[in-house]
């Protein structure tokens, strides 16, 4: 047995244990049952953290539970006063990952209809539209498929939004959050079913093959002076649809046109519905089509009766489309009374469009008719489809496929160009663009796929002419873009002003260029909108699909990373730390406030010379070079993360300004316990291990500076013991004495010597300056923000180095004389008291 027949074996047998399983679920028959769960656990995200999860639901589900479950619980008041930096949101998009800190108008009105409405009706938002919500404490949402529409669906949590969530930072202090996520998709065991139980059926439009053609030809009429005037024409041309695809059209010159498909999907099948009733069809649309028509056949009351429910005026059988979702009444792509009129369908997305009709008892109670009373019909549909690489309503313009090509050696980019073309990125326009014309003006289509995997990308798009022509571009997801149906327009003077669109045109250059940030997955067209007569000039287009725009405006690093799922490769900007933004465009720190925080960074560390001197003076060489040798790896540290030099890499750096200044505060209390070098050896080399791995390992943390000092405590604990048990003359006594009031007077004795010892060990008032700085310190580093980090940092440099002097300082150094049994009073024994 072959690969393939062993493959083919596997796959039949996975199919048939899963028919078993779902047949197990389904119980009752028109139930649903679950097409698969996605849990995730406790993610943690920091402060200006964030992470995705990707969702994919089939067209066949029937509901999907989304649960979500957080270590936080903001109320409507806290929203509003809490800064955008510090707002923690879970955000929804379909087909991209959503993006919300792009926009500030679009962020403010999201926690204004917070505010106002609460979360609690959150379902009803998600309508192929991106949406995001604050965390909550624990939020269920019950999603059925008139709600939202099949496909792949993105869940971005964010720890924090606005442009310092991309800023390089070397502190992130704030709330870390937890969220645990549980998804549940169910199903139907056919297409043909849907509703939260199953119990509602879909009938099938099936379509025959492509049948007549339709010859077509425009005569000599000026109407058009730019595209925008198109839209009155277009919206005439349909309006009358007894003659719709026999009709002469105007144009400036005589062109036969290339014939259209009529692709008849008639439903001979008559149905009835009565009054409010709904009933459903699917139609899947495979490649781009002119339009498609929805008429309504044969209207009469009841099946038996001959009359015709054209004489009653109060009937109405509508009919409701909408791409990708279950139309609705109150939600629908487009809507007309099908017993008047058709509806017609102008550019269809290709995907699987839905249809219900409804009928509609205007004038109930007027004895037009009795409550059995049903209207009867058959519908008919039609699809027409432009032949030999045509598009557009008449079938005049050209449209192009584009394959996606890799070049060697860009990773980061790939190419989007026409099938067959050996042309290297950007290709030629001018043997390409559409020669029909009305009044000079045409239309040039182009279509291109991006994966499954890809929505993390970003679509860039360059037209260069050698002279300024006046190009428009429509681009549109999901079906051919026009006049009337696109998502993004890009001219050389004006844009859409889309928030996730971004231009950087050169009228003088003739150049227009824009950006599509995490563009959807799925069928894309560009619609190129020009005059007909430009052949003499030379034009170029170039579309491709980026990992990070601009190159991160040269001012921050293209990183990557996988959603939750591991679905989904996406790119983001790693900006300096003077830029921040999606695409680091944002200027945080102008280039007068980076030298002065450069200045207060760096020369803040020249306090370390205090210390340093001090222990030179008493010849104290550890603790000289410990001190020297943290202010000089600071400064340097400082003047690499700042963006102004790096002596060596970051990392190493960072490394060595964490576990220096860890050393210096450790040292300082080993000092001052002034016991024998050996044993302050034997402390150094433990404690240097214990800080490495501290600085090793996430050295920002604010808990380290806690375990610093309790470390130095502790060494200051231990030489104190160390040094008091070699100086020591304990003597036991030889027999225990119960006597209270001696055993009172002996610890009295003892406290009242520990603490003449303690009096006579350091200079409390240079003590009382320590403490002080060292409380200046703590509150220095408690006040740090990502925008006040160089002022309060700064000023913790010059009070942690200071506090160190001064408590080096407060140490009287050891007198080795014939008094020292004198300072250790304490452990001596009164034996005259025994005697």
């Amino acid at each position: 047995m072959g690969a393939p027949d062993r493959l083919r074996l596997w796959w039949l047998l996975w199919l048939f244990f899963w028919r078993m399983t779902a047949g197990q679920e389904l119980g009752e028959p028109g139930s649903s049952f679950t097409l698969y769960s996605v849990n995730r656990r406790d993610v943690l995200l920091r402060p200006y953290d964030w992470t995705y999860l990707r969702v994919d639901v089939p067209a066949w589900f029937s509901s999907m539970t989304m649960i979500f479950i957080s270590s936080v619980d903001i109320s409507k008041e806290h929203v509003k006063q809490l800064p955008k930096s510090k707002l923690p949101v879970i955000c929804f998009n379909q087909g991209s990952l959503p993006l919300p800190d792009i926009s500030n108008t679009y962020l403010d009105t999201l926690l204004s209809n917070f505010i106002t409405n609460g979360s609690s009706n959150g379902a009803q938002f998600l309508q192929n539209m991106e949406q995001c919500i604050p965390f909550q404490k624990n939020l269920t949402m019950l999603l059925t498929k008139d709600q939202v529409s099949p496909g792949v669906w993105y869940i971005g949590f964010f720890n924090g939004l606005g442009p310092e969530r991309t800023q390089s930072k070397m502190i992130n202090r704030g709330e870390s959050y937890s969220i645990s996520t549980s998804i549940t998709v169910k199903g139907c065991a056919s297409s043909t079913l849907w509703g939260p139980y199953c119990n509602q059926t879909i009938d099938m439009v099936s379509c025959s093959q492509p049948g007549d053609k339709h010859p077509r030809s425009l005569l000599d009429v000026n109407l058009y002076k730019n595209c925008r005037d198109l839209l009155r024409t277009s919206s005439h041309l349909l309006s009358d649809q007894n003659s719709l695809g026999q009709r002469q059209d105007a144009t400036n010159s005589n062109v036969s046109l290339a014939a259209e498909y009529l692709v008849n999907c008639d439903n001979p099948q008559i149905s009835c519905l009565a009054d409010g009733e709904l009933k459903f069809y699917f139609l899947d649309i495979a490649g781009p089509i002119s339009h498609f028509i929805v008429t309504a056949a044969g209207l009469k009351l009841n099946q038996t009766s001959s009359s015709s429910a054209a004489g009653f005026d109060g009937i109405l059988l509508m009919c409701y489309a909408r791409f990708n979702g279950m139309p609705l009444s109150t939600l629908n792509d487009q809507f007309a009374d099908i017993s008047r009129g058709p509806l017609v369908i102008k550019s269809p997305k290709i995907g699987r469009w839905y249809v219900a009709l409804q009928v509609l008892n205007q004038k109930k109670g007027d004895g037009l008719t009795l409550p059995g009373d049903k209207l009867c019909f058959s519908i008919q549909w039609q699809l027409h489809q432009c032949l030999n690489g045509k598009t557009g309503l008449n079938c005049t313009w050209e449209v192009y496929m584009l394959q996606r090509v890799i070049r060697r050696g860009s990773s980061e980019r790939a190419y989007y160009l026409p099938l067959g073309s050996s042309e290297d990125a950007a290709f030629n326009l001018n043997n390409r663009l559409s020669n029909s014309s009305i009044d000079n003006v045409a239309w040039t289509y182009f279509f291109l796929d991006v994966p499954y995997g890809a929505a993390g990308s970003n679509m860039h798009v360059q037209l260069t002419s050698d002279k300024n022509v006046n190009f428009e571009i429509y681009s549109r997801y999901g079906g051919a873009a026009s006049i009337e149906s696109w998502d993004y327009y890009v001219n050389n003077t004006s844009n859409s002003n889309e928030s996730r669109l971004l231009t950087q045109n050169d009228i003088s250059k003739g150049r227009i260029e824009f950006y599509l940030f995490n563009v959807k997955e799925g069928i894309w067209s560009f619609g190129l909108c020009h005059a007909a007569d430009i052949s003499e000039h030379q034009s170029t287009l170039s579309i491709s699909l980026e990992a990070c725009p601009k190159h991160c405006s040269f001012s921050g690093q293209c990183e990557y990373s996988t959603d939750e799922s591991g679905l989904t490769i996406y790119s983001f900007c790693s900006c300096d730390g003077n830029h921040g933004g999606f695409d680091c465009s944002n200027e945080l720190v102008s280039a007068k406030g980076h030298i002065w925080h450069l200045i207060f960074l760096v020369a803040s560390n020249g306090a370390a010379i205090l210390p340093a001197f001090w222990s030179i003076r008493q010849k104290a060489f550890s603790e000289w070079v410990i001190f020297t040798s943290s202010g000089i790896s600071s400064g340097l540290y400082h003047a690499c993360d700042v963006g102004s030099w790096c002596a060596l890499s970051f990392h190493a750096l960072q490394f060595m300004d964490f576990w220096l200044s860890f050393m210096a505060v450790v040292s300082t209390f080993v000092f001052m316990a002034t016991i024998d070098e050996a044993s302050k050896r034997a402390i150094h080399t433990i404690v240097a291990i214990v800080t490495a791995l501290l600085a090793e390992n996430g050295a920002t943390r604010s808990e380290n500076v806690v375990i610093v000092i309790a470390i130095g405590s502790l060494g200051l604990l231990v030489g104190w013991l160390l040094e008091y048990s070699a100086a020591s003359r304990i003597v036991c006594p030889t027999r225990l004495d119960f006597d209270m009031i001696d055993s009172w007077q002996i610890i009295k004795r003892w406290c009242w010597n520990t603490i003449k010892i303690l009096h006579k060990r350091f200079r409390w008032p240079f003590m009382i300056l320590g403490f002080v700085g060292l409380a200046l310190a703590g509150t220095s580093w408690s006040l740090e923000t990502s925008g006040s980090y160089w002022f309060w940092h700064s000023l913790w440099h010059i009070s942690i180095y200071t506090a160190s002097f001064f408590f080096l300082c407060s140490t009287t150094p050891k007198k080795h004389s014939g008094s020292e049994e004198s300072e250790y009073e304490l452990t001596r024994q009164d034996s005259s008291s025994r005697d």
